[in-house]
């Protein structure tokens, strides 16, 4: 990445979670379709104007549970000391008549990415991005049902909820000045609507941003080395809470909640990879959870990872 991006060619880019599988694509890779994509300043799908199909959409979250014995580890962890925030994730059976493709097809969202046979995902969060030597990044933290009366305001006043996202934010603030220098916050707490046909979410985010230290210019894959895995989708400290993840997850992760980007030759944009459908042995698995906090409670928890299930087709 640092090759490319010092040349000045432009690729995009797969991150797993683990950051032990690193997939470059390069101009060619992209137009000859290797993978699809949709960036706002990346695209190489042809829509057609077809009708959204009428579709099929049944979900086997695990019993509450099997949950409660991850959430369980999570918590003792925090009641330790050993993590202030952790994000537990589990992974859920999915039935549907919709291929993979057409999930990415028919999808609304910010970022999407088909690879062909193994997983798509249709994200709402970016990761960082790099415009004219300033990097930014808005990490994402918080979600309410949309219908419940003053979600807004509930949302932004829940001491859960508010703990969490500041909680992260501090943390990206900390992970922004390894790289950069003059990191501020410039907007906290923005609400964004979430439109599916499942369930209608708000989501809170913030945006941060810093001056490119003169000795990361022009290395994307150093500064990404600096900033992986991202701190909304591990926790904090980001070391003890990866041990601590590792233990209580019973799947492998992959390339859920890895990053994906595009590099134009000049700037970069990325995202994190949620909202993410794996196919393994021609069943499809839908991963999804939330950060855990000691205000976290077990029923609470359970049903955000429960509401994330879900597909923006509508």
């Amino acid at each position: 990445m640092d090759e490319l991006s010092e040349r000045k060619e432009p690729f995009f880019f797969l991150v797993n979670f683990l950051m032990n599988d690193v997939r470059i694509f390069t101009h060619n890779d992209i137009e000859n379709k290797a993978l699809l994509i949709d960036f706002h300043n990346v695209r190489n799908v042809n829509y057609q104007h077809k009708a959204i199909p009428d579709f099929e959409w049944k979900s086997f979250p695990q019993t509450l549970e099997n949950y409660k014995k991850g959430f369980g580890l999570v918590k003792e962890n925090l009641r330790k000391g050993n993590s202030y925030l952790t994000n537990y994730t589990t992974t859920t059976e999915i039935q549907t008549n919709l291929s993979l493709e057409d999930i990415f097809r028919f999808s609304k969202a910010k970022y999407k990415v088909l690879v062909p046979d193994e997983f798509v995902f249709f994200s709402p969060e970016t990761f960082v991005e790099i415009v004219d030597n300033k990097i930014f990044t808005h990490p994402m933290k918080g979600t309410i049902d949309a219908e419940i009366e003053d979600a807004e305001k509930i949302l932004k006043n829940d001491p859960k909820e508010k703990a969490e996202h500041y909680t992260v934010v501090d943390l990206l603030r900390n992970d922004l000045s390894m790289v950069a220098d003059s990191v501020q916050v410039k907007e906290f707490q923005r609400i964004d609507y979430i439109k599916t046909k499942q369930k209608n979410l708000l989501a809170m985010s913030s945006e941060i941003e810093g001056e490119i230290k003169p000795e990361f210019k022009n290395k994307i894959g150093t500064i990404l080395q600096k900033l992986l895995p991202a701190g909304s989708i591990l926790g904090a400290p980001k070391p003890k809470t990866l041990e601590i993840i590792l233990a209580a997850e019973q799947f492998d992760r992959g390339f859920y909640t890895g990053i994906a980007g595009f590099f134009d030759g000049k700037n970069l944009d990325s995202c994190v990879m949620i909202r993410f459908i794996e196919k393994e042995n021609d069943k499809l698995f839908f991963k999804s959870g939330g950060g855990i906090t000691h205000q976290s409670d077990l029923v609470s928890e359970y049903e955000e990872m429960k509401n994330k299930i879900y597909v923006p087709i509508y």
